[in-house]
């Protein structure tokens, strides 16, 4: 990216690789594509980008109007994104400007500045009314099928909702959430995570450099809340990046020992508690090689679909297909079966994944038992008050979903278990 990068441009650029490419905009941020940019146009850039992932069926349909024919993707993305700002009322004037200086900017697509010009022209008539009655965009059908076969084809009418909803700003308050609620005029959820309507550039809000808070989902954040952390434990922490877990086990005062496989992602836990002023033991190592402990309890978030974060990454069905999903559910039961070795007698393990599918999730947790009889599922563990009763799912996990607390913004989609090793063994 150079320096006269616009927010724009990049936005195009991540649209690119992600409907080109099937690369993740989470590992496009990571190689730093947005590093050029200031932070404010680096949100902007993202936002933009995300907002016409999510809308993208509604996008083609408001756009197949006005072509004859699918244009080179690079246009295409340009038309897009325009598209996705007018429909959503942004200035017609600057919106086909743009998108026109980007496509005459290109030595391929400089020739097609004209029909992007006239498309774009015709959108911002009647664009707009076109985009209210077109359904709520749904998932790829590789991904949608076996969700409506799991959830009926109502509930998936939900999911998907809260998806094109998008997702607001959940913060972990280091301390006092109800203080910090106050202080950036936030609201307390149930589980004590603090939830912002808009999210913007979040460097710059009050108590990020004394790390008096992080950003984590408010699902992401019940896997702790149920394993209730003691100061006096030792405590695993399995799969520890980007360390939003990490640092909530910290906090407790427990004696944390955080592991995960890459020196990349693990920078990122180095540099969380260090803003946090919060303290672990990092351990670069393939989890399943890790021979510590025994310890009090373990905390298995486990490599996943993360289908469940589709709502705040609408990358994911577009970069994806579930080729790895096979992959991926047999090393989470490897992983279950390596963290059953390092419990104490009567310790507790929670299994967690950013996944929609039961096959992350209940169907782990049955065969879990199935395999190691003096492992139980602790029930009690999830007698919360901020855990609604149809959480609850039938062998004794949590199944949350994105069409859940609605009213108050969504969930992330995610599956969360208690498991405790009897003393017996």
């Amino acid at each position: 990216m150079s320096s006269s990068q616009s927010p724009r441009q990049t936005a195009v650029f991540l649209l690119d690789q992600v409907l080109g490419e099937r690369r993740l905009m989470a590992e496009l941020l990571a190689l730093n594509a947005l590093e050029a940019l200031k932070p404010a146009d680096r949100a902007r850039a993202q936002r933009l980008a995300t907002e016409t992932l999510r809308g993208l069926e509604r996008i083609d349909r408001v756009l197949e109007r006005h072509l004859r024919k699918k244009p080179p993707l690079r246009v295409h993305n340009i038309l897009r994104l325009a598209t996705q700002e007018l429909c959503s009322g942004g200035d017609a004037h600057g919106v086909v400007n743009d998108a026109v200086s980007l496509t005459a900017a290109g030595n391929r697509t400089k020739h097609m500045k004209g029909l992007v010009n006239a498309v774009l022209r015709k959108v911002a008539e009647s664009g707009p009314a076109d985009w209210s009655k077109l359904r709520v965009p749904r998932l790829p059908n590789w991904l949608r099928k076996p969700l409506v076969e799991a959830y009926s084809g109502e509930v998936m009418g939900q999911i998907e909702a809260a998806h094109f909803a998008g997702a607001p700003l959940d913060l972990t308050a280091k301390g006092n959430a109800e203080q910090l609620a106050e202080q950036l005029a936030g609201q307390l959820l149930p589980n004590g995570s603090v939830r912002l309507a808009t999210g913007g550039q979040v460097s710059a809000l009050a108590g990020f450099d004394t790390g008096d808070w992080w950003v984590q989902d408010a699902a992401a954040a019940l896997p702790v809340a149920v394993l209730d952390p003691q100061p006096d434990e030792t405590i695993l922490d399995m799969c520890a990046a980007p360390g939003g877990k990490t640092m909530q086990l910290a906090a407790s005062g427990a004696s944390v020992t955080a592991v995960d496989d890459s020196e990349t992602r693990m920078q990122r836990v180095i540099e969380n508690l260090a803003r946090t002023k919060l303290t672990a033991t990092l351990c670069v190592e393939d989890a399943l090689t890790h021979a510590g402990g025994p310890y009090d309890a373990i905390l298995l978030d486990a490599p996943c679909s993360a289908t469940g974060t589709i709502r705040r990454h609408p990358d994911l069905p577009h970069a994806k297909d579930g080729s790895e999903f096979s992959s991926l559910i047999e090393l989470q039961g490897r992983m279950i079966d390596h963290a059953i070795t390092l419990l104490k007698p009567g310790g507790r393990l929670v299994f967690c994944t950013c996944s929609l599918l039961p096959d992350e999730g209940e169907c782990q947790t049955e065969e879990a038992l199935a395999r190691t009889p003096n492992l139980c599922v602790d029930r009690n563990s999830l007698d919360r008050t901020f855990i609604d009763p149809q959480w609850h799912s039938a062998e004794g996990g949590l199944r949350l979903r994105p069409d859940f607390w609605s009213n108050l913004g969504g969930l992330d989609g995610f599956y969360i278990v208690v498991l405790r090793l009897n003393s017996s063994h």
